[in-house]
């Protein structure tokens, strides 16, 4: 019965080790996409084996020890036990350990190294509990989506705008923490044209998990059409689209957001001059679509337990309106 104990205990141990590689739809540093990713990969799967091995040859010692049939009459052999436990228990770890830390070391070195000189800066600002993202070369600010051509190193600089927050891009990057009254720098590049999602990885407050964002890797040509685009303010809109205009700029909404080529100019909400060209609202909580944009406006707290965003009380009509309004800012 023990032996049975035993041998059941080793096979769930097995099975929760190889559990977590069963899961899919998140991003995982285990799928790299970049070259920091990359190196993060190989380092983990480097432990992986290692401790794989460790775990291997304890298993196959705590086997031998318990299926192991003595014959009858012969005396237990006492002493001769010390070398196997200096070798296993006192130089191997040594070995491992010391492995492990040097490789590590060359690891974190690699992904400190400096910007190259044409890296492209990108500036983002953590809130609660939304990302805002600026390219200063054009003056172009957004929201929740980091464009970025595919193939070029990005120099990020990480702030925030309240509390600690966490980037974190598992299949291009490594975490760096967003300190208040301080700001991190990282490096950001992506090998492949994709969508990467990521995620805020240090506990912000109540949305902290809705807290994720999108890196959209294009090739440069089209990210340079991208970022031309964004660099420009609206322009004149007619109909259905004028009247939500209108009642965006008499409404709250004027009070938090900017929507560069009218006078609204606040920043205490995301800024909103290309909202309709952006593929998730709220923080990548939600598609935007237009009934998804009229259920955030009307209650944002169903949407988003916990976000500093107010309703907006307007009448069906002019909901209506906004939404034409806002979903046509490409």
């Amino acid at each position: 019965m023990r032996r049975s104990r035993a041998l059941l205990l080793v096979v769930a141990a097995a099975a929760a080790a190889l559990l977590p590689a069963c899961s899919s739809g998140s991003p995982s540093t285990l799928q790299p996409r970049g070259p920091a990713a990359q190196r993060i990969d190989g380092l983990w799967w480097f432990m992986f084996w290692i401790a794989l091995g460790v775990f291997a040859v304890v298993i196959g010692m705590l086997l031998f020890g318990l299926f192991r049939r003595r014959k009858s009459g012969e005396s237990v052999a006492r002493g001769g036990g010390e070398r196997a436990v200096v070798l296993l228990g006192i130089v191997a770890p040594a070995i491992i350990l010391t492995t492990l830390f040097v490789v590590s070391l060359r690891d974190l070195n690699a992904l400190s190294a400096p910007a190259k000189s044409d890296a492209m800066t990108v500036s983002v600002i953590g809130h609660d509990w939304w990302w805002e993202v600026r390219y200063p070369q054009r003056h172009v600010v957004t929201a929740n989506e980091i464009h970025i051509p595919t193939g070029t190193q990005v120099l990020l600089h990480l702030s925030t705008g309240d509390v600690i927050h966490s980037f974190w891009v598992p299949q291009l990057s490594e975490k760096t923490d967003m300190i208040p009254g301080k700001t991190n720098r990282m490096l950001l590049e992506a090998d492949r044209p994709g969508i990467y999602r990521g995620q805020c990885a240090e506990f912000c407050g109540l949305e902290h998990a809705r807290m994720s964002f999108l890196v959209i890797a294009e090739p440069p040509s089209q990210f340079q059409t991208w970022l031309a685009g964004e660099s420009q303010p609206i322009g004149s809109v007619t109909g259905a689209a004028a009247q939500g205009k209108r009642v965006f700029l008499t409404s709250t909404c004027v009070s938090c957001h900017t929507i560069q080529g009218t006078n609204a100019d606040a920043t205490d909400g995301p800024d909103l001059t290309h909202f309709g060209s952006r593929r998730t609202i709220a923080a990548n909580s939600v598609a935007n679509t237009p009934g998804n944009l009229a259920a955030w406006i009307e209650d944002p707290q169903g949407i988003k337990p916990g976000a500093l965003m107010p309703p907006a009380v307007v009448e069906p009509r002019q909901l209506q309106a906004l939404v034409t309004f806002l979903e046509g800012l490409k």
